[in-house]
């Protein structure tokens, strides 16, 4: 009895490897996923892995660019924050100094208006 093996493309076969390495998910669940037995792909993406192709991440590199990425997203946050503060305080600061104007216009005495400039 003959076996029935399948060909697949050098496109298809790249295009699994780079599921697999720049997602960070599972072989088995790409493979899955793709129709392929996850031994298959675990050597086409081992035999990337041991070719060291440039654009691949190794483990290490890997591990950085999640903590980069998550240290990114707090920065971010920390940013859009500090934004909205100095648009409050500015919004707080205009607003005293409307009311300590309107104060000087209706000819109240205030010792903190000359302070306050």
């Amino acid at each position: 009895m003959s076996e029935n093996r399948r060909k697949f493309d050098s496109d298809f076969r790249d295009g699994a490897v780079v599921l697999v390495l720049d997602t960070g998910r599972p072989i088995a669940e790409i493979a899955r996923e793709v129709g392929v037995n996850a031994g298959t792909l675990g050597n086409w993406v081992d035999k990337v892995r041991a070719s060291g192709q440039p654009g691949v991440l190794s483990e290490s590199e890997r591990a950085e660019l999640v903590r980069l990425r998550k240290e990114n997203s707090e920065l971010r946050m920390q940013r859009d924050v500090l934004k909205r503060s100095v648009v409050l305080w500015v919004d707080e600061a205009e607003r005293h100094e409307a009311l300590l104007d309107r104060a000087v216009m209706k000819g109240h005495r205030l010792r903190v208006v000359a302070a306050a400039r």
